[in-house]
């Protein structure tokens, strides 16, 4: 948080964190206005119980607690085009994007930061817990938050230099049990409300029966790694790397369960092995990273030792990472790593510091492209 006082928009999503953010930066002396981002039509039929409608009343009812201007700003449409639709047609092509991770930076730090900067607010805020730390030139950089089981950095590694700079993260210094704490100190409505799960806008609906409204079913084949054909999936599109139920195989007597390890899109097939095996299609050490994007400079002419977090919630591992001459990466982890996926993201770390990301690519049997 800055010692200057600025004019900052905050966005409520109806929750805890961000309720505690505008507050505190209200406590800090700042110019505080919010707003609450439509992102679904709350009567959706798609989503059925979207949490969308309470969420709204909640938000109201924090800025009207704190005494602070509410509006409220429609970007279905926008959401729709740059966050729905790429993660439909991820999923068509049998990867599995991450659409909170594009949220942040296509819809947060992009159309609504724009329209707080059209609307001469000097920053956007967020309830995310990470660091934005101000280096002495003058530079700015992002960090781990300080509570270890709720930091986002993950979920930020997408963002630019320039959408950082505008970025406040008033929760980055402490941890979710003082946010509670504070909430219930000051009285505010959300307080006791339980954290949000799943994707952003999907709520309890699970992911296969939403695409269900937008992908046809292509029912086909599983097959093990061997060849041999143990059962029909629905389509492929409804299953992902290292899923363990819902596949429709059952187990074998010696009570091995199948997991899934890949997908032949040509003959829409399901690739299944045994869990307990060392499947090398399930477990890999080196992979094939595209779409890099980075908040740091980095000198990829030689190897380079960092830290990544191959998914959210995995912990900080060793990594090299090495350019190639196609423009991607090729990373190989201290150890090998269960069930990547590819179009999921690969977030790059300097100790705490996150220096930027990429994306695990695809190779023709849906796995993640593994480098030799």
């Amino acid at each position: 948080m800055t010692e200057s006082k600025e004019k900052i928009l905050v966005a409520l999503s109806g929750g805890v964190d961000s309720a505690v953010a505008a507050m505190s930066l209200l406590n800090a002396g700042h110019e505080i206005e919010t707003v609450y981002v439509k992102t679904w039509d709350h009567e959706d039929d798609l989503l059925g119980e979207c949490p969308g409608a309470q969420d709204l009343k909640d938000a109201q009812a924090v800025a009207d607690k704190l005494g602070i201007p509410f509006r409220i700003l429609n970007l279905m449409d926008f959401y729709h085009h740059h966050v729905v639709d790429p993660m439909i047609q991820g999923y068509a092509r049998g990867i599995t994007p991450n659409p909170d991770v594009l949220c942040n930076r296509e819809m947060k730090f992009g159309a609504l930061l724009d329209y707080a900067l059209n609307e001469n607010f000097e920053a956007l805020a967020t309830g995310h817990y990470c660091r934005r730390v101000v280096t002495g030139d003058g530079g700015v950089q992002l960090w781990e938050g300080l509570d270890k089981n709720k930091d986002q950095s993950y979920f930020l590694s997408r963002i630019t230099q320039e959408q950082l700079f505008r970025a406040r993260f008033p929760l980055g210094e402490i941890d979710k049990v003082k946010v509670r704490a504070l909430a219930k100190k000051y009285d505010l409505p959300v307080a006791d409300k339980k954290d949000s799960q799943g994707i952003c806008f999907l709520g309890k609906v699970k992911v296969p029966e939403f695409l269900a409204n937008f992908i046809e079913d292509q029912p086909g084949e599983i097959i093990t790694v061997e060849g041999k054909i143990v059962g029909k999936h629905k389509g492929l599109h409804r299953y992902t790397l290292g899923q363990r139920r819902g596949i429709g195989v059952p187990s074998n007597t010696d009570h091995e369960n199948f997991v899934v390890t890949g997908k032949d899109q040509s003959s829409n097939r399901l690739i299944v092995a045994f869990e307990n095996t060392d499947e090398i299609t399930l477990w890999g050490q080196s992979y094939e990273i595209s779409d890099l994007s980075f908040l740091e400079k980095l000198d990829l002419s030689t190897s380079l030792s960092l830290l990544a977090k191959p998914r959210y919630r995995d912990p900080s591992t060793p990594i090299l990472l090495e350019s190639q001459d196609s423009g991607t990466v090729k990373i190989t982890f201290s150890k090998p790593q269960r069930a990547i996926t590819p179009g999921q993201v690969l977030a790059l770390y300097q100790g705490e510091q996150l220096i930027g990301s990429g994306i695990y690519s695809l190779q023709e049997n849906g796995r993640a492209s593994l480098s030799a």
